[in-house]
């Protein structure tokens, strides 16, 4: 299971990664084909539950795309996995410590002024009401804010300017990637 935020998305999704007894990650495990184990992905924490030949994962950590990795190890109690949905089963501390590491990742963006942060609070609420009670309303209150979105979008992607600002410290100030950072300050300049 994958978690992301809604603003920094694929840049920073984070899941629980298996660690073995030293601290280390078992990066490939062998599955038989008969094994039933055709759904599971190498990484996903509780295939290493050390039968048919996967090592047995002790503890779990969080672990981000960004290649953060959570330094706290969180125990694995085997006797509480279900079997049938080991996904399913709740180990809190290496979500709790991914929330910590989008914190810092957000503390180092470029600040919103706080007005705006307000009004797009207020505005999201109104166009949730506004969803609810008048769909069609909101549906055109809607293509506004996509017309703004695309103008303001366009100018500041132009502002914007690789030669003078690195792509890492475009991610850095959006949270993302430097990829991801490109891709999105693209997507504005190219906008019709």
């Amino acid at each position: 299971m994958e978690w992301e935020t809604d603003e920094f998305g694929a840049s920073h999704a984070g899941r629980a990664a298996p660690a073995l007894a030293d601290g280390s990650e078992p990066w490939t495990t062998h599955f038989d084909a008969d094994s039933g184990r055709l759904g599971c992905v190498p990484g996903d924490w509780w295939a290493y539950d050390g039968t048919l030949r996967a090592p047995l994962a002790t503890h779990l950590r969080g672990v981000c795309a960004c290649g953060w990795r959570g330094t706290g190890l969180h125990p694995i109690d085997w006797s509480r996995v279900e079997e049938e949905r080991p996904y399913d089963t709740e180990i809190p501390g290496p979500h709790a410590d991914w929330q910590d590491h989008i914190e810092h990742v957000e503390a180092r963006t470029v600040p919103v002024p706080a007005e705006l942060d307000a009004l797009v609070a207020e505005l999201d609420m109104r166009l949730r009401s506004l969803a609810d009670d008048a769909p069609l309303a909101a549906l055109r209150v809607v293509a506004v804010l996509e017309r703004l979105v695309g103008r303001v979008g366009m100018v500041a992607a132009f502002h914007t300017r690789a030669d003078e600002v690195p792509w890492e410290s475009v991610g850095r100030a959006l949270g993302l990637t430097e990829q991801e950072a490109r891709s999105r300050v693209a997507s504005y300049r190219h906008r019709s």
